[in-house]
C-alpha cells in the first residue's frame, strides 16, 4: 500500500477529548479514495456506494502528521474496490483501517456505467504513450 496523501491535525480537526475527529478523518478519507477512484477508473464522475467496519485503532492529537494509504483490491463492472489505511507518519502508529469501500463509475445522469478497467494504474503508466 503507498501512502501519499498527508495531513496536519490543526485544532479545528480536535473532538472535546482534543483528539483527532472521526468524522474530520473520514471525510479526509472519502476524499482521498474518490481521487484514487477518479484516477484509477479515468472518470471524474464517481459515486461512494459502500464503506465496510472501520475500526478505529488509535488516536491522533494536534500536531500529528497522518497519512492515508488506498489501494484497489477489486475491479468489478462498474465499481471499484479498495482497502484504506490511516496511520501516524513520524510514529507509523496505526491509526484506522477500512478493509472494504466501494466506489461506482457513474455516466453523466448518475447511473452506474461499465469503466473496463481490469487491474491498477500505477502512476508511470500513466505517462507512457499507448501502443499503437
Amino acid at each position: 500500500m503507498n501512502f501519499h496523501t498527508r495531513k496536519w491535525v490543526k485544532p479545528e480537526d480536535l473532538n472535546p477529548n482534543g483528539t483527532l475527529f472521526g468524522g474530520s478523518l473520514l471525510r479526509w478519507i472519502d476524499e482521498e479514495a474518490a481521487i484514487y477512484a477518479i484516477v484509477q477508473l479515468g472518470n471524474p464522475r464517481v459515486v461512494t456506494k459502500y464503506i465496510s467496519e472501520i475500526n478505529f485503532v488509535s488516536s491522533a492529537k494536534q500536531g500529528d502528521i497522518i497519512e492515508m494509504g488506498i489501494t484497489a483490491t477489486d475491479f468489478g463492472h462498474t465499481s471499484l474496490t479498495m482497502r484504506c489505511e490511516v496511520r501516524n507518519k513520524i510514529t507509523r502508529k496505526s491509526i484506522l483501517t477500512i478493509d472494504k469501500m466501494v466506489f461506482v463509475n457513474v455516466d453523466e445522469d448518475g447511473n452506474p456505467a461499465p469503466h473496463g478497467r481490469t487491474h491498477i494504474k500505477y502512476i508511470e503508466e500513466q505517462f507512457e504513450k499507448e501502443d499503437l
